[in-house]
């Protein structure tokens, strides 16, 4: 991992919002649209950004904000690794979004309504197909070793990550810009999750509303953002000299095939995820010393969760300093997996786990499988015995049952 770029509701970049992790600052706060009054969810997690200041103004107008996210961070996180000097052919994306171009569906639908299909935008199709994302990125870079988008829920950008290593491991890319994005902050996307009861309805207390893994939690807080980052295989990057932030050791993928919007209440799919990354990475359970949770903040999965670190870990699940940051930026959706691998490799780097806010009371389930979570910032320790490397791995698991784990080592 040579470049890492993010926007998110606590920062426009990696550095703020790695900063505002680690202050426990929540990126939480009342909607003042007036269609949010109409809801029973007034709250989400922004993104503060003036996106007329970094895309000119006629390129804004041609692309949705999901888009928008994503060529901003994507533009960082190639900064980030100093602009490889790369063959195009040699080049990929693998970035994708769980919602796609929503509020500009919305827009043609009202459009069409409105004034007929001559009022739609010539560029409708391309501002709401899911992979507009990855098209403007993989048009600015050039890149031509392929273009891919998977579109799985809230485990989408951890799967994009995913590919986009087996893309370099198969030999067909160098460099790969991986990642995803997602802007659903809408009367639609809130509505729709409210009449799920999915969200949390504590519009009195944003702040405090985001509360993984806590006896008092009532559900999710949408969020929005983007997350990239730049894979390099290591003969490419040792070619050109690049800093490597943290190795993409391994993936695990696995599938729940037991309900659409639940998880297993046992957490036998996830901890499946969660073992086959270390089997990928080849790496014993030692070495891991951080866990970037998914923990969302609703009843069944952050219960679920644990059980299944509990299960892939065993004995050696008191040693694991488990964060939950989603307390923090709310659920990014589809661009949460690459936002919180993100934060699992700074805090790799900097042997420094973010806290987990709103933490006052622990379920019941987080004290019975011992799962280590703190309120403030943690020193992580080394990587099991010898000089073996540290792990830390970040979980990603989506509506319909897909699960996607991460595992990420010291350079």
């Amino acid at each position: 991992m040579t470049g890492l770029g993010a926007v998110t509701p606590l920062g426009a970049d990696v550095d703020g919002t790695w900063a505002a992790l680690l202050a426990g600052r929540s990126g939480v706060s009342r909607l003042t649209e007036s269609w949010a009054d109409e809801l029973p969810v007034r709250i989400a997690a922004r993104v503060d950004l003036d996106f007329s200041t970094m895309i000119p103004v006629r390129q804004l107008r041609r692309m949705d904000r999901s888009q928008q996210l994503a060529l901003i961070a994507a533009r960082q996180a190639w900064r980030d690794a100093g602009a490889p000097d790369v063959a195009p052919d040699r080049l990929g994306v693998s970035i994708a979004t769980g919602v796609g171009g929503m509020s500009s569906m919305l827009d043609a639908h009202d459009r069409l309504k409105e004034g007929g299909w001559q009022k739609l935008s010539p560029y409708t199709i391309p501002m709401l197909m899911p992979n507009g994302a990855a098209a403007w990125v993989g048009i600015e870079l050039g890149a031509r070793a392929g273009l891919h988008t998977a579109v799985s829920a809230c485990a989408s950008s951890a799967e994009a990550i995913g590919y986009g290593l087996q893309l370099i491991r198969s030999g067909r890319a160098d460099v790969v810009v991986a990642g995803g994005a997602e802007a659903a902050i809408l009367p639609l996307g809130i509505g729709g999750f409210a009449v799920m009861r999915a969200l949390s309805l504590r519009n009195d207390e944003p702040e405090r509303a985001s509360r993984p893994f806590d006896k008092g939690r009532d559900g999710f807080v949408m969020g929005e953002g983007a997350g990239m980052l730049v894979l390099e295989s290591a003969s490419h990057a040792a070619k050109r000299g690049a800093d490597v932030h943290a190795i993409a050791a391994g993936v695990g993928y696995s599938a729940d095939a037991y309900h659409l919007a639940q998880p297993r209440p046992d957490g036998v799919g996830s901890a499946l995820a969660i073992q086959r990354a270390l089997a990928d990475a080849q790496v014993n359970p030692e070495q891991v010393v951080h866990v970037n949770a998914h923990a969302t903040s609703t009843q069944v999965g952050d219960a679920a969760e644990a059980l299944a670190i509990r299960q892939a870990f065993g004995p050696t699940t008191g040693d694991l300093i488990v964060s939950a940051t989603k307390s923090m930026t709310g659920h990014l959706l589809g661009a949460s997996g690459a936002v919180e691998s993100i934060a699992a490799i700074r805090a790799l780097c900097e042997r420094l786990a973010p806290p987990t806010i709103n933490l006052e009371n622990a379920d019941d389930a987080v004290t019975e499988t011992g799962l280590r979570i703190f309120g403030e910032p943690c020193a992580l320790s080394g990587g099991g015995r010898g000089r073996l490397p540290a792990v830390a791995i970040s979980n990603s698991f989506g509506f319909g049952g897909h699960n996607v784990t991460l595992a990420f080592m010291t350079a």
